[in-house]
């Protein structure tokens, strides 16, 4: 389909321009299957990338089971600790601000970089520290690395990946976030905190290895103007007997499009033109985050033992159980079931999995069918986690690295990953009872405003969502 047809369908009014998300037309072109070619480099691409995903979890999940032996040894207070836990959000905040501008100046593998360096001198910091100050520059270091992993790996994968692989492919950066939160958990139950350390040094050492043997992302190739490099990147990500002829022409096509249109700033996010992405990309971080899912995480112990029972492990054991194959069929699903469907699914789930979590509660506060508050306090849990992990773990993350014009997506995707950290800390202070409103809000939101992503390109995404 020519850029000049696009337009046509543009122009022919708002019927025509929502008709994309609800039916899907039958599209097709050179880059749908690699048919003559092989996306092996493309898979080796993703699972370089990913492991700055994993490290983003073992950062996330380090400080949790390695409370009380840090507070021991460097004979810290609460307070002390307090601060090494919460320090990484500050940082990731500052990383997810110039996440942007990194990776548009020295591009995805460029961010990548300096993520891993970022970690790597984190993680020696904390080793090596004797006391809270030492031990809090590190936490801030890695909190820096992991704010730009979560913007630059997503965007990564989705400017790499065949757009009929692009949603399963990308959803694995959150399977791996969760893979690396329960590595360092467990880990955590059977090596020293100083051990630890050294441990999440291997996956940004793997990702640094592993830079050199893939291309750079295709898409920002072309944006700063390397044609040669741009080609020959897109070749090796599709096999070299692919024809990317068809592929290579729309992508240079979106980008000529771009020339002479002045440099887009914070401010300038909120032109007609681009809020309409801006607010999805903002509203789906803020509903992933205020659902409550951190909350509902570092909290699973502490309700399970509120239910009834007499320890705490079975929250951290049921969690670790659930979100892992769960994050992996919302994986399977992704380019099968489309976005929105799963949004959907997962919105309702967490709903209902706060109404029975809640109303075990109500239960046992008015000592009645008092059998069943441990069940349902469970079940709603778990219910909660299975949604969460289905679609609005991994979608968000998904839709933000597709849907912003590639000369805003540094800046736009920024905005977004900070509203994403801004909601976590958030959360992690002040939300508990308003988490079931969130989750039906949720659901509205993407009923109305989320667009079906599932088998576009991202220039045939940007060209009807920004027009």
């Amino acid at each position: 389909m020519s850029t000049i047809d696009q337009n046509k369908d543009v122009e022919n009014g708002l019927d025509e321009l929502e008709k994309p998300f609800i039916q899907q037309p039958k599209y097709v072109d050179d880059s749908e299957e690699v048919a003559n070619g092989s996306i092996w480099m493309v898979l080796l691409s993703t699972f370089v990338a990913v492991c700055g995903s994993f490290e983003f979890g073992s950062c996330v999940g380090y400080s949790s089971p390695t409370q009380s032996a840090i507070r021991e040894d460097l004979n810290l207070s609460l307070a002390q600790y307090s601060m090494f836990g919460s320090i990484i959000t500050i940082g990731a905040m500052i990383g997810a601000i110039t996440s942007g501008r990194v990776a548009d100046f020295l591009g995805r593998k460029g961010a990548m970089r300096v993520s891993a360096v970022s970690c790597i001198i984190g993680w020696l910091a904390v080793y090596f520290s004797s006391g809270a100050w030492l031990l809090d520059i590190g936490r801030f270091c890695t909190g820096y690395g992991i704010g730009i992993f979560s913007f630059v790996v997503p965007v990564f994968i989705a400017e790499i990946a065949p757009k009929n692989l692009r949603g399963g492919l990308a959803t694995l950066n959150q399977l791996m976030i969760v893979c690396g939160a329960s590595t360092a958990y467990l880990l955590g139950t059977v090596v020293t905190w100083r051990t630890l350390a050294m441990t999440g040094l291997l996956p940004c050492m793997l990702l640094l290895v592993g830079l050199f043997f893939i291309p750079e992302s295709p898409r920002w190739l072309a944006k700063v103007g390397l044609q040669k490099e741009f080609e020959s990147s897109l070749q090796k990500l599709r096999g070299r007997d692919a024809d990317i002829s068809s592929e290579s022409a729309e992508i240079q096509a979106s980008i000529d499009s771009l020339q002479g249109i002045p440099k887009v700033g914070l401010l300038e996010l909120f032109h007609p033109k681009y809020i309409r992405p801006l607010i999805i990309g903002v509203g789906l971080m803020v509903f992933q985050q205020f659902g409550g899912i951190n909350g509902i995480g570092f909290y699973a112990s502490e309700t399970f033992v509120a239910a009834g029972f007499s320890s705490g492990k079975i929250g951290t054991i049921a969690y670790a159980i659930v979100q892992v194959p769960i994050t992996v069929v919302g994986a399977m699903l992704m380019d099968k079931s489309g976005r929105r469907p799963l949004l959907i699914v997962s919105s309702t789930g967490m709903f209902l999995g706060c109404i029975l979590t809640g109303a075990s509660f109500f239960l046992k506060g008015q000592d009645l069918f008092l059998e069943w508050i441990p069940i349902l306090a469970v079940s709603g849990v778990l219910v909660y986690i299975a949604s969460f992990s289905i679609g609005m773990g991994a979608v968000p993350w998904v839709i933000m690295s597709e849907i912003f014009p590639i000369h805003v997506k540094g800046v736009a995707g920024s905005l977004v990953v900070l509203v994403n950290w801004l909601g976590a800390w958030a959360v992690s202070y002040t939300f508990n009872f308003l988490m079931s409103w969130i989750c039906v809000s949720a659901i509205l939101f993407v009923t109305k405003i989320v667009p079906e992503t599932k088998g576009k390109t991202l220039e045939q995404i940007q060209a009807s969502i920004s027009s």
